[in-house]
């Protein structure tokens, strides 16, 4: 019987740069059942048509599970039903995370943006934990932010910091990493 281990690919990026699109081509390449794990809530048309295009791209057999919060804790469902998923995107995930209460985010407090920050961390390495107990491939796709200017507003830094602060833990735990610039992929890990 040979050991089955689970392999924890990370893709980062800017926006359109083709990270998704090189997530799913790697997934298509795949063996096994393959599952997409979407994060994004369609809360307006600009975000209804993104996702509407990241279904009209994927393959009609793969198992979609939308799970904009608690990813944690549907990892075992997922991997008893799926070899290898695809978690797109986990920059996406966080803001939901932030944004699950109506936090004054110009007024709060350091000791607040930490437990954030924990909670955050905690479930990113219960997603991880659990794909490797499970034995659950992933790809997980996630946004470099932290390139540009730094922002003007106090959410915004927040956000950009913690984004990074995830991608650091996230390329640690990952068995590869890419990153893609202008639709090409580059392996960094």
């Amino acid at each position: 019987m040979a050991i089955k281990m689970s392999n924890i690919t990370l893709i980062t990026g800017g926006a359109r740069s083709g990270k998704s699109t090189f997530g799913e081509k790697l997934l298509k390449e795949s063996d096994g059942i393959k599952g997409y794990i979407a994060t994004a809530i369609p809360f307006d048309d600009g975000m209804k048509d993104r996702i509407k295009k990241h279904i009209e791209r994927r393959p009609s057999n793969w198992k979609t599970y939308e799970r904009p919060l608690k990813i944690s804790n549907s990892i075992k469902l997922i991997s008893e039903e799926c070899d290898i998923v695809i978690l797109d995107c986990i920059t996406v995930f966080l803001s939901n995370i932030m944004f699950e209460k109506n936090y004054n985010w110009e007024k709060i407090s350091r000791e607040k943006i930490d437990e954030i920050e924990k909670n955050i961390i905690d479930e990113i390495k219960k997603i991880i934990n659990n794909a490797k107990l499970y034995e659950l491939n992933m790809i997980i796709i996630t946004n470099e932010i932290g390139s540009g200017i730094v922002p003007d507003n106090k959410l915004s830094r927040i956000y950009r910091d913690i984004a990074g602060r995830v991608n650091q833990l996230l390329s640690t735990l990952s068995n590869d990493v890419y990153v893609t610039i202008s639709g090409l992929p580059l392996k960094l890990k």
